[in-house]
């Protein structure tokens, strides 16, 4: 699913990549479709609030209060590799 969305999401402009990066962030979040994992979660929420989604940074904001240091580092390198690439 997540790979679907990511491909849809390179074709998609500005606003609307943004709205399926946060939809990505939420749905690793919330566990919908997949496990929960709050890493992939904040990665995908940092993206979109990279690609101009405030709703997405308040959702990062929240997120990262229950993470531990360790694990924002991680996430926050992998959202770093991944714009890197794309």
């Amino acid at each position: 699913m997540a790979r679907f969305d990511i491909q849809n999401a390179s074709d998609a402009g500005g606003e609307n990549r943004a709205d399926v990066f946060c939809e990505m962030g939420l749905m690793y979040a919330t566990g919908r479709g997949c496990d929960v994992d709050l890493v992939a979660a904040h990665k995908w929420l940092n993206i979109a609030a990279i690609k101009g989604s405030d709703r997405a940074a308040e959702l990062r904001a929240d997120l990262a209060t229950t993470m531990s240091k360790s694990d924002l580092a991680v996430a926050l390198r992998a959202a770093r590799e991944w714009m890197t690439l794309h």
